[in-house]
């Protein structure tokens, strides 16, 4: 069978990284992804999609007001209508591409929370009068976590599909570490801050700036930060004006984070609101100490090495835990992980299964 993946792009984002870890592992003489995406420009996955067998299609950027977007969105389920299950991951503007779905006779029609909020931005009155609609559209209701389930779908039952990873690739090694870190140009003394996301308001990395700046007054330190994004090139004049140009290492986007963790020596995620983020599930396989802020889902926390604080605690706190935290070292979570449920391997034949049981019209297995 085929499940038509509705994303926005490719690229390699939180969400979509989740998805190529499913893709990658799922049996796929069994179960094949599509993607229709709402980009022109080919994503960061694109190839590896198309090496593995799935489709890639696109269409315009998601606008329900857009009378061509419309039109665009309908000319695709009149001409695809092989699609028995479909799997949208467009948070709230989900309705939209369900609503055309439902007109199209399509029979399994999953919406995907993956955050516990929005920007508040010109956008948002409009993305919370299509979440309405999401119940009324959808058959399946599915997301990362507790928090993005009950902010997306407001009071309906919905299954978790667990942000899982490959334990394994995340297992610390002292030998990769060094190397990383020479590579990176870090001292053996030098605090090694991370961070990996997407340069957007709800990853606050403005706030993340300042934490670092009070850190770099306490002891040797320098930041990585692992990403790119439409606010990218205001936080590198941040660091520009505050003269931190030396001591902040931008990678842009890159496909060895898994080795790039092995670097550091504490992840930082001062978010202003998360699903539940993959980073941080890699970060603890890692072995990493991490510190979060208190907007990301407590449900992230699967072994002792996360701590969570509250914004408004201040930079300088901020800054304390950060150092004091740091002092933890690198542990083995191995185990803890696996146990944790957050293992591709299992995780894969679940959602596997989830689909031939959908498809066929059977009662549907519970993710968790």
């Amino acid at each position: 069978m085929r499940v038509l993946q509705v994303v926005t792009h490719m690229n390699r984002g939180g969400l979509e990284t989740m998805l190529m870890n499913y893709y990658r592992h799922i049996d796929r003489t069994k179960v094949q992804f599509d993607f229709l995406t709402h980009r022109d420009k080919r994503g960061d996955y694109d190839d590896e999609i198309e090496a593995l067998g799935g489709n890639i299609y696109r269409l315009p950027v998601l606008n329900p007001l857009n009378p061509q977007y419309r039109k665009a969105l309908a000319d695709f389920f009149d001409q695809h209508s092989e699609y028995k299950v479909i799997h949208v991951h467009q948070d709230c503007m989900s309705s939209v591409i369900l609503k055309e779905a439902k007109k199209h006779n399509v029979p399994v029609r999953i919406a995907h929370s993956h955050n516990s909020g929005q920007d508040k931005n010109m956008k948002y009155p409009i993305k919370l009068f299509y979440r309405r609609s999401i119940g009324k559209y959808a058959t399946n209701l599915m997301a990362c976590g507790e928090d993005a389930g009950r902010w997306m779908f407001q009071g309906a039952d919905f299954e978790i599909l667990n942000n899982a990873i490959d334990v394994k690739k995340y297992v610390h090694d002292e030998k990769k570490r060094k190397m990383e870190r020479a590579n990176l140009n870090v001292d053996e003394d030098c605090l090694l801050l991370g961070h990996v996301g997407r340069f957007c308001p709800s990853k606050n990395h403005t706030y993340l700036i300042d934490v670092f700046r009070a850190v770099c007054r306490k002891r040797k330190a320098k930041l990585l930060l692992v990403g790119d994004g439409e606010l990218r090139a205001q936080i590198e004049e941040k660091v520009k004006r505050l003269k931190l140009t030396d001591k902040v290492i931008f990678t842009g986007v890159r496909r060895d984070v898994a080795d790039l963790m092995q670097a550091m020596d504490i992840f930082v995620l001062p978010s202003n609101y998360e699903g539940l983020p993959v980073t941080i599930i890699e970060a603890q396989a890692a072995g990493l100490p991490c510190i979060i802020s208190d907007q990301v889902p407590s449900e992230c926390r699967k072994t002792k090495l996360v701590q969570q604080i509250a914004l408004d605690e201040g930079k300088k706190v901020w800054a304390d835990k950060i150092i004091e935290a740091s002092q933890i070292g690198r542990m083995d979570t191995y185990e803890a992980m696996i146990d944790s449920g957050f293992d591709i391997h299992e995780n894969a034949k679940r959602l596997q299964d989830y689909y031939l049981c959908a498809e066929a019209g059977e009662k549907v297995l519970c993710l968790y």
